[in-house]
């Protein structure tokens, strides 16, 4: 069973003014479909996979004491209030949708938000809560990649050509199942040409797909990486080599719609993980699914293509002697 982090906090308080009134503390994992400044005509462009709220004012949800509370409530001085969640294991991680040029408000996509607000119940629909009795913070939920380490997959093909006797075998391989945002990548390639025809050059993709399956079937995919090789195979001839590929978001800023990690305020981000699935959890549950696959397609002369796909996995390491990572505003 995987460990997912609780989430500790403080809210420090000044209750001079609260006329009877209760503090709580609201943390909610959403999946957001359109900016607030489209929020028009009572619709709202959010959607709530799960929410839990606590009262810490007067002292109701009191958590048990942790180091970090200590240090929250230390640099917060008097009057601070901790508070703890524990984040449900079925949860989706943060992954937000690159937006255009010209998106304006928050980007679509998955995200938590923390949000402590002053009111006289916890959860009454028909009660206003003022923007300025408010407190929001963004925070990300990130999983990290397991310490095993697998045997990569193997992807390879024979096909013939009119006019040719004889077949082009493309194989490709990865030296392990999952990498890191930032490292190298090596596909070890092998092309066997035992046709008449030359093959001419070959390309390594990259394609990243984004499966929106909470409120709709859009799926669609996107290429991240795309470099073409030079290198021809003459007929009844062999090639074979190792090739490092990175594929970055910093050369696909442009890209409206793209699957990024969750980003917190002024910070920035990466490709989106991989969606890790595991048995048991509904698919509707995570909202977006992020997968990869790289294809090598060879480009052969008067013949066509020659294409394998390899499936690519996509995450971060466990940094090293870190429980958490926490932000602050």
């Amino acid at each position: 069973m995987p460990i997912v982090d609780q989430v500790d906090g403080v809210v420090k308080l000044d209750t001079a003014d609260f006329a009877g009134r209760k503090v709580f503390v609201q943390l909610a994992c959403a999946f957001r479909y359109g900016s607030d400044d489209l929020d028009v005509m009572g619709l709202c462009f959010r959607k709530d996979i799960w929410i839990k709220q606590l009262q810490i004012y007067p002292e109701c949800d009191k958590p048990n004491i942790t180091e970090m509370h200590n240090t929250l409530m230390k640099k917060a001085g008097d009057n601070s209030y901790p508070f703890t969640f524990e984040i449900a294991h079925n949860l989706p991680c943060s992954v937000s949708l690159q937006p255009g040029p010209d998106d304006k408000g928050k980007a679509c996509g998955v995200d938590f938000e923390v949000k402590a607000y002053l009111a006289n119940d916890k959860c009454n629909p028909d009660e206003t809560i003022e923007k300025k009795d408010t407190a929001r913070l963004i925070i990300r939920k990130i999983q990290y990649a397991t310490t095993q380490v697998c045997p990569g997959p193997k992807a390879d093909i024979c096909k013939g050509f009119m006019m040719s006797d004889k077949p082009v075998h493309l194989e490709a391989s990865l030296e392990k199942d999952l990498y890191y945002h930032g490292e190298p990548i090596k596909i070890k390639i092998k092309i066997n040409n035992e046709t008449n025809k030359t093959v001419k050059k070959f390309s390594i993709t990259v394609e990243q797909t984004t499966d929106i399956v909470l409120y709709s079937a859009d799926k669609y995919t996107k290429t991240v990486y795309n470099q073409e090789f030079g290198e021809t195979v003459e007929p009844n001839s062999t090639y074979e080599n190792t090739l490092d590929i990175i594929p970055m978001l910093a050369d696909n800023k442009e890209k409206r719609g793209l699957a990024l990690d969750g980003r917190l305020k002024d910070e920035d981000t990466n490709l989106a993980s991989t969606t890790m699935l595991r048995q048991g959890v509904e698919k509707d549950v995570l909202g977006i699914l992020v997968s990869y696959k790289i294809k090598i397609n060879l480009m052969v002369a008067g013949g066509g293509d020659v294409t394998v796909e390899l499936p690519l996995q996509l995450m971060h390491p466990k940094p090293e002697g870190i429980l958490s990572i926490t932000h602050t505003d």
